[in-house]
């Protein structure tokens, strides 16, 4: 009755307040929620399997191993996902995978590439100073450029709001360039018109604008180092349904179809299978959107999450023939508050010429 009460209690609590305020306490709750629950369902999974493997206890045995079953199953589970909530979530990890390609123009030998995706501003809740000290990191590393491979925000451009002083740090040598995400055309909330939603993803794209950042929408650009070009190519969201297809790759690669060597931004590496491999001469991908669902097994220098039964490549690079996917675990979080063995990821790529023997 006390539980039925408070989710009505929250229900219209939740209807009368603005949703800036709504989404973080919705946030909250469920880091909460996981927390309460998570540690009774490991207690009744662990009583059960003893109940259905006939393992019987005397009951002295009961007093003391029941209880002590309890304790384990209720306190440590708890102080795990308090530690993914208050200190992994921002615990940011620099990966560092070397790439090498036949067909790479020698002047761009070196590149260094920093790919970052899935900040969800809102998550960060205005901490300004957490997100410093990641744009510090991928500035030490003195990247040629900066990809972002989408998510910027939850749903609104008001989460934005202070971001614009942080993002102009950024620095890349021969330019930062960005593609949208899902979550970033606003398609998750409800608007009061069609011109509200368009406005609101309006701001979101002219934010892009504001912190030096070209934002590829189904079109590509070319870079060019002493007389020598690759293209970079940038497509709208593209993911199989529920998710919306708005990227049209065909578009994207106009102008860029006669270059060698070409990379492509996507948000869902999904796209990589559908449209890329075998159908396209597309060097590299970079893609986000998976989160690798923020937790993890790791176990002798190989990861398992179940987030691999909804995802074929979920996390870091896959190769297919000569052409690679890189997907990056997300520097932000979504639904749970929290990362538990999927640290929040900033991406250092190093492409070189592979010599002829």
């Amino acid at each position: 009755m006390g539980l039925t009460t408070a989710i009505i209690v929250l229900k219209i609590t939740l209807d009368n307040i603005s949703p800036r305020r709504k989404s973080l306490i919705v946030s909250s709750l469920y880091g909460l929620t996981v927390s309460s629950f998570i540690p009774k369902i490991l207690f009744i999974v662990i009583i059960s399997i003893l109940f259905f493997t006939n393992y019987m206890f005397s009951e002295m045995e009961s007093i003391i191993i029941i209880p002590l079953i309890g304790l384990f199953s209720g306190f440590l589970p708890f102080f795990i996902i308090m530690y993914a909530i208050f200190n992994a979530v921002y615990n940011f990890k620099i990966y560092h995978p070397k790439i090498q390609f036949q067909n790479l123009p020698k002047a761009f030998d070196g590149l260094k590439i920093v790919q970052i995706s899935d900040l969800h501003l809102g998550g960060f809740n205005y901490r300004f100073h957490v997100l410093e000290k990641a744009i510090k990191s991928i500035n030490s590393l003195q990247p040629d450029v900066i990809f972002f491979t989408g998510d910027l925000v939850n749903n609104y451009a008001w989460e934005l709001i202070g971001w614009k002083k942080v993002f102009k740090k950024l620095v890349a040598k021969k330019g930062k360039y960005a593609v949208l995400g899902n979550h970033d055309y606003g398609d998750y909330s409800e608007w009061d018109s069609i011109e509200a939603k368009q406005e609101n993803f309006n701001a979101i794209k002219q934010f892009y604008k504001d912190i030096d950042f070209k934002l590829l929408l189904n079109e590509s650009q070319i870079i060019d180092v002493n007389n020598e070009r690759i293209a970079i190519i940038g497509v709208e969201n593209w993911g199989n349904p529920p998710f919306k297809q708005y990227g049209d790759l065909n578009t994207a690669l106009k102008n860029a179809s006669h270059m060698p060597f070409k990379i492509l931004l996507s948000h869902d590496p999904t796209h990589w299978n559908e449209e890329i491999i075998e159908k396209t001469d597309i060097a590299l991908t970079l893609s986000g959107h998976t989160h690798g669902m923020q937790a993890a097994i790791n176990l002798k220098g190989n990861t398992w999450s179940p987030i691999k039964y909804k995802y074929q490549h979920w996390a870091g690079m896959y190769k297919h023939k000569n052409q690679y996917l890189y997907v990056n675990r997300g520097l932000g979080w979504i639904g749970f508050p929290g990362r538990l063995g999927m640290r929040p990821e900033i991406t250092l790529i190093e492409l070189s010429c592979k010599k002829h023997h």
